[in-house]
């Protein structure tokens, strides 16, 4: 039996908004073994152009993806949903090791089981290079607070 991670499917607006507010959450906390729970034991990712399959290669793509993307901040909305599925839209920023900044944008296709674990997980996602002035997310590292700007009120 799948351990249960609710909110489950199938999706309201109320519920997918939740279900990508805990998926943003999780993401912010940067802890690669934490945001891997949400995913099935097998679930499927495109990530650009890597595929990974199952939580052992989600968590090590992400053990990688941070300790590269430093002081990451990640910031979700819901563009769509329809039973099991929610689309959603992100923007995060990050710096390297050289303190270049980019702002990441991109779209995420999710399909979840039953339980509420997702089990295929399709992004698309462009990068952008960006000054530092030109930040948006300045809050301290971990969830974004809650009256923070949402994607479309900082016209992203």
């Amino acid at each position: 039996m799948s351990e249960a991670r609710p909110p489950l499917p199938p999706f309201t607006a109320e519920t997918a908004a939740q279900k990508a507010r805990m998926a943003e959450d999780a993401w912010n906390s940067r802890d690669p073994a934490r945001v891997a729970l949400a995913y099935t034991k097998d679930s499927r990712w495109r990530n650009r152009a890597e595929f990974l399959q199952g939580r052992d290669a989600i968590q090590a793509f992400l053990t990688r993806k941070w300790s590269r993307e430093l002081d990451y901040r990640l910031i979700k909305e819901v563009w769509a949903f329809h039973g099991n599925r929610i689309a959603v839209r992100f923007a995060y920023e990050w710096h390297d090791d050289s303190g270049s900044w980019f702002r990441s944008y991109g779209n995420e296709n999710w399909e979840f089981d039953e339980h509420g674990l997702m089990r295929l997980r399709i992004a698309s996602i462009n990068v952008l290079p960006i000054g530092e002035a030109d930040r948006k997310y300045h809050w301290p590292l971990g969830r974004r607070p809650d009256d923070h700007p949402t994607l479309s009120e900082l016209g992203l």
